[in-house]
């Protein structure tokens, strides 16, 4: 197995539609890679896929070694870019040692680790017998991982694919819930002669609502919230839209205001608004871009009451870091990610989030009060997609033998840690509670947002480690 071959292979993935709930097409070509090369395979009720090697000859002893990745990918695109993730094939570039794609994510998260899996299947290296499971919905709740059966893998050692930092070893991640808030409101029609300006903020970073929410960017629904917290008084809010998925940091929003007379006031109060948040982010978000706009429609608006309850609530909801960890230096253990806020019709304001951490209790802590938060406001709130951590264990016996050997191929020892993201091994332990696992992967960045990538340089050790690891492991 070499890196030109992964990649070769992820370059076919990147081909398949496979949004999180519609992996229809991977799972058949999953299928079909292992119909081709008269491979052992299984598909259970939910859409996972386990690909089966047989054991080499004389390597029958060796203990059963799973691999596991998730086929689904976040499917997010840049505002005004033209993409049918249901039909179109990610477009990417090969530029400055990285496989980008510029106007989408890639799906490299988890798409590299499943071609590296595809390409040791097809491989004629000895082993000994190796399982490789493929995941459905990792990215919307962990369903896959949820709906597992025992006996669906018969190894008891696991190593997941869906890490994003070369050199780094994880061994334990974060829990997390997402908590929903749906607020109902009144409206009213808009008197003659109102105007109608569009304020937006776009162009932010975003990102990976565990692994870069630390990084100190910006959350756009909260930016505009709190100018429009700020000029409460001055306008009428007819409509917000913001955010996307709850498992990445909101990038874009945008609301429509109803003004009287030319708007001057609430239009130069966004302008110095505008000046002091672009330079409060200058370092972690240079392209951000706000502004505003004219606009016509047929619009009603919100009550002023229940317009004041939704851009409070936004305003104050947590977001961010809320407790790093006091035993593992330089970990975020707690954290909430305010995702999303969508008008979806019959008078009705959507808001989702998600909060994460490596505590039980602080994640549990953390869900409530944005419930709190969000009640207050007078929303009706649920928790849903509940999934527990990983708890690291340092005694283990694959971490050993990828530390070892990580420090005979590259010359150094990897850095051993836990990660705030979530990762499915903690439902794995529900399951299959005596699996030994570890995480790894090549060098990601850019997660969830459009402009992810792939540095092929860390694909090269990252595909190093992995071969070396399944051909010595005993």
């Amino acid at each position: 197995m070499d890196s030109n071959r992964v990649l070769d292979i992820f370059k076919e993935i990147v081909r398949v539609p496979r949004e999180s709930g519609h992996e229809e097409f991977i799972i058949a070509y999953l299928q079909n890679f292992a119909a081709a090369h008269a491979l052992e395979c299984r598909t259970d009720e939910a859409g996972n896929v386990v690909i089966v090697k047989p054991a080499s000859p004389g390597k029958e002893n060796v203990p059963v070694l799973v691999l596991q990745s998730h086929s689904d990918m976040v499917c997010e695109k840049k505002a005004g870019v033209e993409h049918d993730f249901a039909k179109d094939p990610i477009r990417y570039e090969i530029r400055d040692g990285w496989m980008v794609a510029p106007d989408t994510t890639l799906g490299a998260d988890c798409g590299i680790g499943m071609a590296a899996e595809l390409a040791l299947l097809e491989s004629s290296q000895p082993t000994g017998r190796i399982e490789c499971l493929f995941t459905v919905s990792e990215e919307t709740g962990l369903d896959g991982a949820k709906a597992l059966k025992p006996g669906f893998i018969t190894g008891r050692t696991l190593i997941n694919l869906d890490s994003e930092d070369e050199g780094e070893l994880f061994v334990g991640c974060a829990g997390g819930v997402d908590t929903t808030g749906v607020l109902h409101y009144d409206a009213t029609s808009l008197p003659e002669g109102t105007k109608l300006l569009r304020f937006s903020i776009d162009g932010c970073v975003g990102g990976h609502s565990g692994d870069d929410i630390d990084k100190g960017r910006a959350n756009a629904v909260q930016l505009l919230a709190r100018f429009l917290y700020s000029a409460l008084g001055n306008y009428a809010l007819c409509c917000m839209d913001g955010g996307n998925k709850r498992n990445a940091i909101a990038r874009e929003a945008s609301c429509v205001l109803a003004v009287r007379g030319d708007g001057r006031r609430i239009s130069d109060l966004f302008a110095a608004f505008a000046d002091e948040v672009k330079a409060e982010y200058a370092v972690t978000e240079p392209d951000m871009r706000c502004e505003c706009t004219e606009v016509t429609g047929d619009y009603e608006a919100m009550a002023d009451a229940d317009a004041q309850r939704l851009v409070s609530m936004l305003a104050a909801a947590p977001h961010g870091v809320l407790a790093m960890s006091r035993e593992i230096p330089g970990l975020v253990e707690t954290s909430s990610n305010l995702a999303a806020v969508k008008m979806t019709g019959d008078r009705t304001v959507t808001v989702t989030s998600n909060q994460r951490s490596s505590v039980a209790g602080a994640c549990r802590a953390a869900g409530e009060k944005m419930q709190a938060c969000m009640e207050l406001a007078g929303a009706d709130v649920t928790h849903e997609n509940e999934y527990p951590g990983w708890q690291p264990n340092l005694k283990s016996h694959i971490l050993d033998v990828t530390v070892k050997t990580y420090g005979e191929l590259f010359g150094t020892e990897p850095v051993v840690r836990a990660i705030h993201a979530g990762l499915e091994c903690g439902l794995f332990l529900d399951i299959y509670p005596d699996l030994d696992m570890i995480s790894f992967g090549p060098t990601l960045r850019g997660v969830h947002a459009p402009g992810e990538r792939l540095e092929l340089a860390s694909l090269d050790r990252f595909v190093r480690l992995l071969d070396r690891i399944v051909t010595d492991f005993e």
